[in-house]
């Protein structure tokens, strides 16, 4: 009897369900690192995270073929098993979620892992933990989708997947929780965060069983010398929030460079290749993840001159890695490049104010946090991750005042962040919050009604004359041949004319409809459907089936879409609460 009470216990199977996410995208993520580890060890001769010491003992020609041989072996990989033959990330896993049900392709999952995997073993200035997150999240909604699941617990697997692989990249189960919640699913339903942070320690548990309870860097000790020096990580946020605008501004620019030579998509990589390779000769810490890169800052074991330079190399070769279609995150690159932004930081504000300076490995947290913050939009999780690694209280508020800063002023000059930047290039506006959200996830056909008051196109002034007196809406449809629309007419499109008897017979429904209506498609959300009601000053727009046949289905009323709504918040409030 109890067995048969536990089966049916929904809040007990969503738990041992995350337990599975967690464990298999723990597993999932531990092959993509040995993965990468090994295509770098058959490309350079060792899987070590210093892979800059190691590439300077390489000969020259080593050097710049590993990364152009490697790049074209990327691009096509793309162009076979991509669709669109372009790489996919954390973007399209926000995309799911918001968009489509939180649906995600198998194969164009693991082909994106496989992509990444050969990008990063071959030196490509990108991440690991954004094509990580990806996998993640493409296991828990293969997951949901094989279990039928509804459109609630899918985005709660989802979430799952890649609160599992942040904590498993990481070693950080408190930080992969909240960046799912805050990067991804987009609010804290109490119904998922339960789950998310099962399926969070779950992948933790796998990835240390692999790899020990050690942290993703080595971290020593970094006292705050003065509570003097938090303006001063206040600018450091300002300075990262500025130099993430301006990243994100030449990861477009080279995309736009891409497109101007005419090349095939596929041959970009290689190209990118060749120049990464160049730059590798003469600063080989661009290569890579970057991580022992980091290590090296934290330990301020890089002279100012040395971070400088290195800072402004790493920034030109992932702005060119992610415009010029190497497969990869975003988020490692950013984490060196803050921890480079903010040891150069710290060396000048120790220079200038020696007695109120502890040291620059402080600014060195700061900067990492900061640079993350802006360019993932996620201030709350690179906190924490910080906090997790150092659990400094003391050095995670200063982390903290450095990500604030950083991410209003990437707000305000840019975007909220590099995923959101990508998916408003497509098209996709989803600075709306939580209420945008709920219109996004519903589509005008759940609204549309077929009970539509139609007239033909040659219907006479009459006839027409008496539907208007009986429409319900007072709206009428003119529909032609195909049930194609022609237009709407109202009371108020009538003419004087069409009052006039003599016109009875010489002017029909078509003569008068207002052409070219407003009008929707099933398929379009009911965030666009509201707007273009507000836009147009429309209560009621036409259905079609495309906007090419213009085949009448129907209508939609703005009255039925924001019922749609209350539903909608009512039921996610209820979530919250459960």
């Amino acid at each position: 009897m109890w067995v048969r009470r536990l089966l049916h216990n929904d809040q007990l199977l969503l738990a041992l369900l995350a337990v599975v996410v967690g464990v298999c995208t723990g597993g999932a993520v531990i092959l993509l690192r040995e993965g990468m580890d090994l295509i770098q060890a058959l490309s350079y001769g060792s899987d070590t995270e210093y892979l800059g010491d190691l590439v300077r003992g390489l000969p020259w020609w080593q050097v710049i073929l590993v990364p152009t041989a490697g790049g074209l072996i990327v691009g096509i990989t793309l162009k076979f098993i991509m669709p669109n033959g372009r790489p996919q990330g954390v973007a399209d896993v926000i995309e799911s979620c918001a968009m489509h049900g939180s649906k995600m392709n198998l194969k164009a999952g693991l082909g994106a892992a496989v992509a990444s995997a050969l990008s990063v073993g071959v030196g490509g200035s990108v991440g690991r933990e954004g094509p990580a997150v990806h996998l993640g999240a493409t296991v828990g909604a293969w997951i949901a989708a094989k279990l039928h699941l509804t459109r609630s617990l899918s985005r709660t697997l989802l979430g799952c997947g890649v609160a599992s692989a942040v904590a498993a990249s990481f070693n950080a189960p408190l930080a992969g929780a909240l960046f799912a919640n805050e990067v991804v699913v987009g609010h804290y339903g109490l119904s998922a965060f339960a789950p998310i942070v099962i399926s969070s320690v779950s992948g933790t548990m796998v990835s240390r069983a692999m790899y020990g309870d050690f942290p993703a860097f080595m971290i020593g000790e970094h006292p705050i010398g003065s509570a003097l020096e938090f303006p001063a990580f206040a600018g450091l946020g300002v300075v990262c929030g500025l130099i993430a605008v301006a990243f994100l501004f030449s990861v477009r620019r080279v995309e736009m460079g891409m497109d101007g030579l005419s090349l095939p998509r596929w041959i970009r990589p290689a190209l990118i290749g060749a120049v990464i390779g160049g730059i590798a000769l003469f600063y080989p810490e661009v290569l890579g993840v970057g991580y022992g890169t980091t290590d090296k800052a934290l330990n301020s074991q890089f002279p100012l001159q040395m971070l400088i330079i290195l800072a402004a190399a790493k920034f030109v070769a992932t702005a060119l890695c992610l415009g010029g279609g190497f497969a990869g995150g975003v988020f490692s690159p950013s984490l060196v490049l803050g921890a480079l932004v903010g040891g150069a930081y710290g060396a000048v504000a120790a220079g200038l104010y020696p007695e109120l300076s502890a040291g620059g490995g402080a600014y060195v947290l700061v900067g990492m946090g900061a640079m993350a913050s802006a360019i993932l939009g996620a201030p709350i999780s690179t906190t924490l991750i910080v906090f997790e690694l150092t659990g400094d209280y003391a050095l995670t508020m200063a982390v903290m005042i450095g990500a604030v800063m950083a991410s209003v002023m990437i707000q305000q000059l840019h975007s909220r962040s590099f995923f959101h930047w990508q998916l408003s290039r497509r098209g996709l506006d989803l600075h709306g919050g939580f209420a945008s959200a709920l219109l996004r996830g519903q589509t005008v056909a759940t609204v549309m009604t077929e009970q539509a008051d139609v007239v033909p196109e040659a219907l006479l002034l009459p006839g027409l004359r008496q539907a208007l007196q009986q429409s319900s809406v007072g709206e009428l449809f003119v529909i032609g041949n195909n049930d194609r629309l022609i237009g709407t007419v109202t009371l108020a499109d009538m003419s004087e004319a069409a009052f006039d008897p003599s016109m009875d017979l010489l002017v029909n429904a078509g003569d008068t409809a207002r052409r070219k209506p407003p009008v929707l498609c099933p398929t379009d959300d009911l965030e666009r459907a509201l707007k273009l009601m507000h836009d147009r000053g429309e209560e009621t727009i036409a259905v079609v089936a495309d906007r090419e046949s213009m085949r009448f289905l129907g209508l939609a009323r703005v009255c039925d879409v924001m019922a749609a709504y209350n539903r909608a918040l009512i039921e996610a409030r209820a979530e919250e609460r459960a």
